[in-house]
């Protein structure tokens, strides 16, 4: 029998008991998870703590937790001036006006959530250009905003940016001619027609609701980055019961795995113990513990970790690698049980992996050489990891 087969069966037997052994769960997909059916969807709903151990809670939770979402997309969105449950005209002017600065104002949570929108809008057409997954149509869009005919699409709201050039041209004496023409933002991935959404279009509500249910943190820039990888493992799921929710339950993973990182996104916790200043503190004594040479020379160059580490840490590498090797990196994180542990050490091996270049090269090079880490087997770098934290990754 095949490694993979044997570990295909490993994973068949821990998911299909009635009570999931977590502990050994963890253990097996600190390995890597494998790619065939959908058994990463299942395992990192388990990991990020959405679905219970108990296997006969699940239905109840997931019914329960659908549910939910559909309510909040119902209640979150708000469009001022859409049709009532009769199919009328709502009359604002009587109640309610752009213009009305009452805080309850439908329209002052219309104007204010735009401006949260505006960003959302703009990083999630921006997601993974090198794959064309987020460009393209879900089989499931979603049922509230396909029956309201479209009005609660979000794109829709956001007014992109037009430039207006005039282009000036002379004539030998005469009259000096002028030709304007109107040229509209680049966007790299365009709305589907209605009736239908792109995947992008998903992950920009995902990140307004969960913006407006966390307004004391609201959208930070690269949420975007953290939650596109999970959306892409359950929309890809090859059960269909459990891709049609992948919308719904990527929204509960996302929320429980910003609650275990959101001090990385909030500035004011920049200090705390789980802090990005911490973190970013951490890694350089981790590097100075292990390769004191390295250490020295970025030491003496006076490149500080925050140069390039801020966002491999805030991120949790997902802008440093392709989204297959993202994916597998996220696997051993989500299995760790001291969860953010081994992102250290993964970071740790990055700059070890380098050390003949970077004792080499002058500050301006190494900075690059970090900010941009080369193409690399990601095996190379796990293992190397595993190395610095005391375990082998040949043990399963």
């Amino acid at each position: 029998m095949s490694i993979l087969k044997k570990r295909l069966n490993k994973y068949d037997e821990m998911l299909k008991a009635d009570n999931i052994d977590i502990p050994n769960l963890r253990k097996l997909c600190f390995h890597g998870i494998p790619d065939e059916g959908g058994i990463r969807s299942l395992c990192w709903k388990l990991l990020l703590n959405y679905l219970p151990t108990t296997r006969a809670s699940w239905s109840e939770t997931l019914t329960r937790k659908r549910e939910l979402y559909r309510t909040f997309i119902e209640d979150l969105i708000v469009t001022p001036g859409e049709s009532n449950v009769d199919g009328d005209r709502v009359d604002v002017t009587l109640c309610d006006h752009p213009l009305n600065l009452n805080p309850d104002s439908k329209w002052q949570t219309y104007f204010k959530d735009n401006e949260i929108l505006l960003q959302i809008d703009k990083d999630v057409r921006r997601l993974c250009p090198d794959i064309s997954f987020f460009q393209q149509g879900t089989e499931f869009p979603c049922k509230v905003i396909v029956a309201g005919n479209g009005q609660k699409r979000l794109h829709r709201r956001v007014q992109h940016t037009v430039l207006r050039s005039a282009n000036v041209e002379r004539k030998g004496l005469g009259v000096t001619k002028i030709a304007v023409s109107v040229r509209k933002a680049i966007e790299d991935y365009a709305p589907l027609p209605e009736g239908s959404e792109a995947h992008w279009e998903v992950l920009e509500r995902i990140l307004f609701l969960y913006a407006k249910l966390n307004p004391g943190q609201g959208y930070v820039q690269g949420m975007n980055e953290i939650l596109g990888p999970i959306y892409h493992a359950f929309a890809c799921d090859p059960c269909i019961s459990w891709k049609e929710y992948a919308e719904a339950d990527t929204f509960f993973c996302f929320t429980n795995l910003m609650a275990e990182i959101r001090d990385f996104f909030i500035k004011t916790l920049d200090e705390a113990e789980f802090g990005i200043n911490s973190m970013m503190i951490k890694l350089t004594q981790h590097v100075k513990d292990n390769d004191r040479e390295i250490w020295q020379r970025l030491n003496q160059q006076e490149l500080c970790p925050q140069y390039y580490s801020f966002r491999w840490l805030t991120l949790l590498l997902s802008q440093e690698f392709p989204l297959p090797d993202v994916m597998r990196i996220w696997d051993s994180l989500f299995a760790d049980e001291h969860r953010f542990d081994f992102l250290i050490h993964i970071c740790c091996a990055m700059i070890m992996l380098l050390r003949d270049q970077l004792l080499v090269s002058d500050f301006a090079a190494n900075v690059k050489l970090l900010q941009n880490f080369p193409s690399m087997d990601i095996q190379i770098v796990l293992c190397k990891a595993a190395a610095l934290a005391g375990i082998s990754l040949d043990a399963y």
